[in-house]
């Protein structure tokens, strides 16, 4: 579903609120080899599990860290060409907020890929749902450009689930 939100080239990108690891494998197979993943979870035995998900020439670095309290990633070096959001941002009930705080890690130019539902009420497992509506005040808020919706599919729990991305202008 990333594909087209994420070009095939070598960067630097950190999978925000990553979990198991799904998306952070996903993003390692589009990016090019040589590229740095940061991995970022609150869950320590999360973070541990992800120590093996290296593949392809692509390094995928555990962070233990909650993204929605932090404006800093350890060990990260230099600014990041992107960032994933994927099923995180439905749990922050400012996202705005969080964003805003967080494209200072991404470089002028880098991508913002978020990975939401359409349509699903809030639930224990989507408290803060995020429509592709209201994902452009969201991100323009934060300071980032216009979102461009890429893909999209009917999700089995309901409504659908979509790819967008922005960039960070300024």
């Amino acid at each position: 579903m990333i594909a087209a939100a994420v070009p095939r080239e070598t960067g630097s990108w950190a999978d925000m609120g990553a979990g198991g690891g799904t998306f952070s494998r996903a993003l390692a197979r589009r990016l090019g080899s040589g590229s740095r993943i940061y991995a970022v979870d609150r869950d320590r035995d999360v973070i541990a599990s992800l120590q093996e998900l290296a593949t392809d020439g692509v390094e995928i670095v555990p962070v233990l860290a909650d993204f929605t309290q932090t404006t800093s990633l350890a060990g990260v070096r230099g600014l990041l060409d992107g960032m994933l959001f994927a099923n995180s941002l439905h749990f922050v009930a400012k996202p705005d907020d969080v964003l805003a705080r967080l494209v200072t890690l991404v470089r002028r130019g880098g991508r913002v890929v978020i990975v939401e539902y359409d349509g699903r009420r809030p639930s224990r497992w989507v408290p803060y749902p995020i429509s592709s509506a209201r994902l452009r005040e969201i991100v323009t808020t934060a300071g980032l450009a216009a979102p461009v919706i890429t893909a999209a599919r009917p999700s089995q729990y309901g409504g659908s689930l979509y790819v967008a991305v922005t960039q960070r202008d300024s």
